[in-house]
């Protein structure tokens, strides 16, 4: 049936473009390579009337991952940089429908989208079923806590905008408590556990130390935050940012423990609890917020996905091509696809530069598709590493850039070409006018903005 939350494309709804003989394209989740795909397939198969093209999502907004310890931090206006998925349908000729999907008919080749609520629990949209002649899935990841006791009740994973916007308030909540009591600050009660020191981990931890000196700035002055804020970052392995160059860890720890952030490295957690993180060899720190970006896995739905198969993680086993192994008409991309690396036994990591690549890839394998072509490979190229730390510095490498090699980049210049990776995402969904607007917009309410969310 018609969904209100859609823009019908050519026929009234999928059934209807089926009988019509138009090919039906349903991309099930709309991150960075969900919805530039959806985007682009939109704009060309869509906008010409050679295929219905349908986004689905549980959310009704998106927003670039990456940022989301930006938005935890404080440091970012989630409503300058979110996208809504209905007006994006609109102006690209695809369809959105609001919907979390729940399963999979492969013979009847129907995508089960469950039903949604409101915070009321009162229904929004009843279960539906959306039929596909080829499905993407493109629903990305979940946080793996390891089966670490305590996590889930007491630590906040940074998954989504509403969890980094959960994190910012319980943080200004916590400084105005601090603010305003009658006793003493109590050791511990400023103090922020980030567990997991990967990209998300090491990025919001300099972020921090910049947002809540900022915070305090503000009025607080009951707050020392030289004495009183102490942010702690733990790392299981031998050092962090394990997933990428050595010397990228050893400039990023470097800066951290300049900034005076505690850096933990070759450290286990055995527990969160409310009063904050036990680890391995007995000690505990007290922390009033903890973070967990420790690990990522698929989503539970892969295992429901009738019959496809899972691999490494609990992720989609796709082929060289990004076909699913099971079902040649379903593709599976970004961080839910266990996709093969360029190295022997080995799988891509969970980059926002592997989504991109991919997206582009499965839009190339659809027009084959549509034209009675076989499939073409996945060729991936690694154009390196960058981590942002936040206002004081950014460090990466650049992978076979003029040179033919690995060059390490610092600084400045490092931090042109991380916010160039937005400027791609942003460029893939809008075009280059509209992101140049947008961008030199921002740029002058930064003039007249608070440096920090103070709500």
């Amino acid at each position: 049936m018609p969904n209100d939350l859609s823009r019908p494309q050519g026929p009234a709804d999928a059934a209807a473009a089926g009988a019509a003989g138009l090919h039906r394209i349903v991309v099930v989740g709309g991150g960075a390579g969900g919805l530039e795909l959806a985007t682009r397939l939109g704009d060309t198969l869509g906008r010409r009337g050679k295929a219905v093209v349908t986004l689905v999502d549980r959310s009704r907004s998106h927003l670039w991952k990456p940022l989301l310890h930006e938005v935890a931090a404080g440091s970012l206006d989630v409503d300058d940089h979110e996208l809504d998925y209905l007006a994006q349908a609109h102006w690209h000729h695809f369809t959105y429908r609001y919907g979390d999907l729940v399963g999979l008919d492969r013979a009847r080749k129907l995508a089960l989208l469950g039903p949604t609520f409101d915070e009321d629990g009162r229904q929004i949209t009843p279960e539906r079923v959306e039929p596909y002649d080829t499905l993407v899935i493109a629903v990305g990841s979940t946080t793996n806590d390891f089966g670490t006791p305590g996590v889930r009740d007491h630590a906040i994973p940074l998954e989504t905008t509403e969890q980094a916007r959960r994190f910012n308030r319980r943080l200004v909540n916590a400084c105005i408590r601090a603010h305003t009591q009658p006793e003493p600050i109590r050791p511990g009660q400023l103090h922020v556990a980030i567990i997991g020191a990967g990209a998300t981990g090491t990025e919001l931890a300099a972020e921090l130390h910049r947002a809540t000196r900022s915070l305090v700035a503000y009025g607080l002055d009951r707050i020392d935050a030289e004495r009183d804020i102490r942010i702690t970052l733990i790392e299981a392995a031998p050092r962090i940012l394990p997933a990428l160059p050595e010397r990228l860890s050893e400039a990023a720890t470097k800066l951290l423990e300049g900034l005076g952030v505690v850096v933990l490295a070759g450290t286990r957690v055995s527990a969160v609890t409310a009063q904050g993180v036990e680890l391995a060899d007995g000690r505990r720190l007290d922390s009033e917020l903890v973070v967990w970006s420790a690990g990522v896995k698929g989503p539970a739905v892969l295992a429901r996905l009738d019959g496809l198969e899972l691999a490494r993680m609990h992720q989609l086993a796709v082929l060289p091509t990004l076909q699913t192994t099971q079902d040649p008409d379903i593709f599976a991309i970004g961080d839910c696809a266990a996709c093969p690396g360029p190295g022997p036994g080995g799988f891509l990591p969970p980059r926002a530069q592997a989504a991109h690549q991919q997206a582009s890839h499965v839009l190339r394998q659809i027009r084959r598709r549509l034209k009675g072509e076989a499939p073409e490979p996945f060729k991936y190229r690694d154009f390196g590493s960058l981590v942002s730390l936040g206002h004081y510095s950014t460090v990466g490498s650049l992978m076979g850039v003029l040179v033919g090699k690995s060059l390490m980049v610092e600084g400045y210049f490092a931090r042109l070409m991380y916010r160039s990776l937005y400027k791609m995402h942003q460029r893939a969904l809008h075009g280059v006018p509209k992101t140049a607007l947008a961008s030199l917009g921002r740029l002058l309410s930064q003039r007249t903005e608070p440096r920090v969310k103070l709500h």
